[in-house]
């Protein structure tokens, strides 16, 4: 499908060699000390060009903080945002280009919606503010819900509250695409839908990306999710990454204690693989009184003296994957 292009859009200028996106010791911390909140400490990771990054971790590990750091929904406490090697913000990429290049579908299909718009409106809302005419801007919308599979007839003059969860995410989905995107961030984009629903997004989702040549950011709590859509995993606990690899890597040899957790926690259909104890006990520390050393030493059942006292980098394990523990390497299934 042919779509009209955006006045000025920009087009891929460091090659395929070069991350499309690139974030550096982003951090945010919310209050003051004692009460300091360290909701994302330090986090670190690239996005390459045309490749699905997964995030997977428990809730409140920063999964959906970061995706909002990235965009400037919230001001980083500190940290840098490099896309296709240009610093977003002051001296650099603008933030209203970058959020041009970069857009983002959320978990709640109905609140990311305004109520008092048509279907139409909203997809078209930003190309018309972005210069496009009228005519041109009623012809992307009409092609956009065609490509996620809603009948332009049909469904253009809509409202939200007349349409499905699963059709409303399809908008939403269209209206990310709408500015013709590079990079879509995905913050659980299918937690809200029955199964059935999920899948047939998930199908949309891997078409769209081969159809417009899009890069994701997959934010999700749901394991078997991630691993059917992404070429790379990115595990966090607790405001830090604690390990990254390609999908099958990183799901068939996890390194890190807390991944082989979450990975020993999916449930089994074979009634003889069936787990009778949990993987991992207890809750996630607070936040605010951060465990020392590692953050994950409290509930590891292979926690050495020393993971209580020191921070462990993050090294390589294979080709393309890394772990942040001391025993990554004898941990390794």
């Amino acid at each position: 499908m042919s779509l009209q292009p955006i006045p000025d859009a920009h087009q891929d200028i460091g090659g395929p060699a070069q991350p499309l996106l690139l974030i550096r010791d982003l951090s945010k911390h919310f209050g003051k000390h004692p009460g300091l909140v360290r909701a994302v400490d330090g986090v670190s990771f690239a996005i390459r060009k045309g490749e699905t990054l997964g995030i997977v971790g428990e809730s409140g590990c920063g999964k959906s903080t970061t995706s909002r750091l990235i965009m400037g929904l919230i001001d980083p406490t500190a940290g840098e945002v490099i896309f296709d090697g240009e610093f977003v913000g002051p001296g650099g990429l603008p933030v209203a280009e970058f959020r041009r290049q970069v857009q983002m579908v959320f978990q709640d299909s109905y609140a990311s919606l305004n109520p008092r718009l048509t279907i139409a409106e909203s997809i078209g809302f930003a190309p018309r503010v972005h210069g496009l005419s009228r005519e041109a801007t009623t012809s992307r919308v009409r092609e956009l819900l065609a490509a996620v599979g809603l009948e332009p007839d049909q469904f253009a003059q809509r409202y939200p509250h007349e349409l499905s969860g699963g059709q409303r995410q399809r908008v939403n989905i269209a209206r990310a695409l709408a500015l013709r995107p590079r990079l879509i961030i995905l913050d659980e984009p299918v937690s809200a839908l029955d199964k059935s629903v999920e899948a047939q997004v998930l199908n949309l989702l891997v078409d769209v990306k081969e159809q417009f040549g899009l890069s994701y950011l997959f934010i999700s709590h749901d394991l078997n999710v991630v691993q059917y859509i992404s070429d790379r995993v990115l595990v966090m606990y607790l405001g830090r990454v604690v390990e990254i690899g390609p999908v099958e890597e990183l799901y068939s040899h996890p390194s890190h204690p807390y991944t082989r957790a979450l990975l020993a926690s999916r449930p089994s259909m074979d009634p003889d693989h069936r787990r009778t104890t949990p993987p991992l006990t207890g809750d996630p520390p607070n936040p605010i009184n951060v465990p020392p050393g590692c953050r994950f030493h409290p509930r590891c059942a292979k926690a050495l003296p020393s993971c209580s006292t020191a921070e462990p980098e993050m090294v390589k394990i294979g080709k393309d994957h890394h772990a942040a523990c001391f025993l990554a390497e004898t941990v390794k299934a």
